[in-house]
């Protein structure tokens, strides 16, 4: 069996003397594993960096076998950014995020696109708001997307200020405020878009990183990768 396609690599970790193993995120494939003989050579290191873009030939006996996988390069992404610890750190989040949360072998093309899109979106000014919106798409894709657009005890559509942590469905002001220590706030950049400040992208990343945790990664026995974790450390420095 063998396909080709276009994928981002999620994570390289070395196996035997000179291979590696991959973790790819696949345009119509999903998330996939594979070796890549020689993948720890001088030759082949610069290719296999997670966020590459590759365009990737995987072969195997069998469907379920591990399988071999070849790759050519489309975009390298962290180059660009080895001056930039934030945006660095971002990318990383974001794989190590796709690689713990998305099913193997489960297509997924919004999940490819929305990673895809995100990496090409780090060169703006307003990454950090992209970042907070893409966790937000990724918690979509797998079916546990927010409700931000009523309030979910007065279907009102004002003074949106705070999500439910177990629905995942926005609060107004006047309802909420009986049980705000209960409650996540939510920032008005999650609903309305574009840049936002410091405060707002943390309190965004604690609205996104409470349902990946709860809906996603807890149910496996999973923490928020370190990778996620750094990238709040840094935003929030």
């Amino acid at each position: 069996m063998q396909w080709n396609d276009d994928a981002v690599l999620l994570s390289a970790r070395p196996f035997g003397e000179n291979a590696l193993l991959v973790s790819l995120l696949t345009a119509t494939n999903g998330r996939h594993g594979g070796l890549v003989p020689g993948g720890q050579s001088r030759r082949q290191r610069a290719l296999w960096q997670s966020g590459n873009w590759l365009a990737v030939h995987w072969q195997a006996r069998l469907a379920d076998h591990l399988g071999s996988v070849k790759g050519e390069l489309r975009t390298a992404f962290a180059p660009v950014f080895l001056s930039d610890p934030a945006r660095l750190a971002a990318l990383s989040a974001a794989c190590a995020l796709s690689d713990q949360c998305l099913p193997d072998h489960v297509p997924n093309e919004g999940a490819f696109s929305g990673l895809l899109a995100f990496l090409e979106g780090l060169v703006q000014e307003d990454w950090p708001s992209l970042y907070v919106h893409w966790e937000l798409g990724l918690l979509r894709v797998l079916g546990f997307g927010l409700d931000l657009s009523v309030c979910a005890v007065t279907g009102g559509t004002d003074d949106l200020i705070y999500i439910s942590p177990k629905t995942g469905r926005a609060v107004s002001a006047a309802a909420g405020r009986p049980y705000h220590d209960r409650l996540l706030f939510l920032p008005a950049f999650l609903r309305a878009g574009g840049a936002a400040s410091p405060p707002q992208i943390v309190m965004g990343l604690a609205v996104t990183g409470h349902f990946l945790e709860r809906h996603v990664l807890a149910p496996q026995g999973r923490p928020l990768p370190a990778a996620r974790s750094r990238l709040v450390d840094r935003l929030r420095a």
